[in-house]
């Protein structure tokens, strides 16, 4: 007989565990191993207690639930993380995708099945939430319209950076800026700087600090 998936669940919220538990203790073939409310604690409680799936929230105490991530699966690769969160921004997606995550759940989402997430997860397969699904393509088909400099330079232009300043920070000529200014504004399709920013920022194509 297959012993049952066992399960870690991390989230900072004692009742959103209570019904996560739930959910996933009335199938048969799941178990719920241990609860975690800190990304810190579950990375202690993942090495001590080797879940086949992690359910883990974006934003824990401390470190969020990505950072997490990264040293539970630089300790345990096999494990399969599920984040779980009320963020849909198609950066974030990526970022979690790109970090190792199994796959990326809205808790929002009116029709989630947790067991079902959880066995698919367990069984080497991709969990994504349609919708998040096409925002993480468009996110990463966006990021391959730049290249790297340009990519850098779009961050120094949202920080505020005018050409020049640019120039001097990254040892480029002016009109090499400019050049790259051109590019980006029409690979993303807008024509203002004020246009450009607001749409790097709303595509999570920069880091906002």
């Amino acid at each position: 007989m297959t012993p049952p998936t066992a399960v870690l669940l991390v989230d900072d919220h004692i009742l959103v565990r209570r019904g996560f538990r739930r959910l996933l203790e009335d199938d048969p073939g799941i178990v719920v191993v241990g609860e975690a409310s800190s990304a810190e604690e579950a990375v202690t409680l993942s090495a001590e207690l080797a879940p086949k799936v992690i359910l883990m929230d974006y934003a824990l105490p401390g470190m969020n639930g990505i950072a997490a991530m990264r040293e539970i699966l630089a300790r345990s690769p096999s494990v399969a993380v599920l984040i779980l969160s009320m963020h849909s921004e198609a950066a974030l997606v990526q970022r979690a995708l790109e970090a190792g995550a199994r796959g990326y759940l809205l808790k929002s989402a009116t029709d989630l099945d947790l067991p079902d997430a959880v066995r698919r997860a367990a069984a080497g397969r991709r969990v994504l939430d349609p919708k998040l699904a096409r925002a993480a393509t468009a996110h990463a088909e966006l990021t391959r319209e730049l290249s790297a400099r340009e990519t850098e330079v779009l961050q120094l232009i949202c920080e505020g950076l005018s050409n020049r300043d640019i120039a001097n920070r990254l040892s480029l000529s002016v009109n090499t800026v400019a050049v790259h200014r051109a590019n980006i504004m029409t690979a993303l399709g807008v024509h203002k700087t004020a246009e450009l920013v607001v749409y790097a920022i709303q595509h999570g194509l920069v880091n906002l600090k």
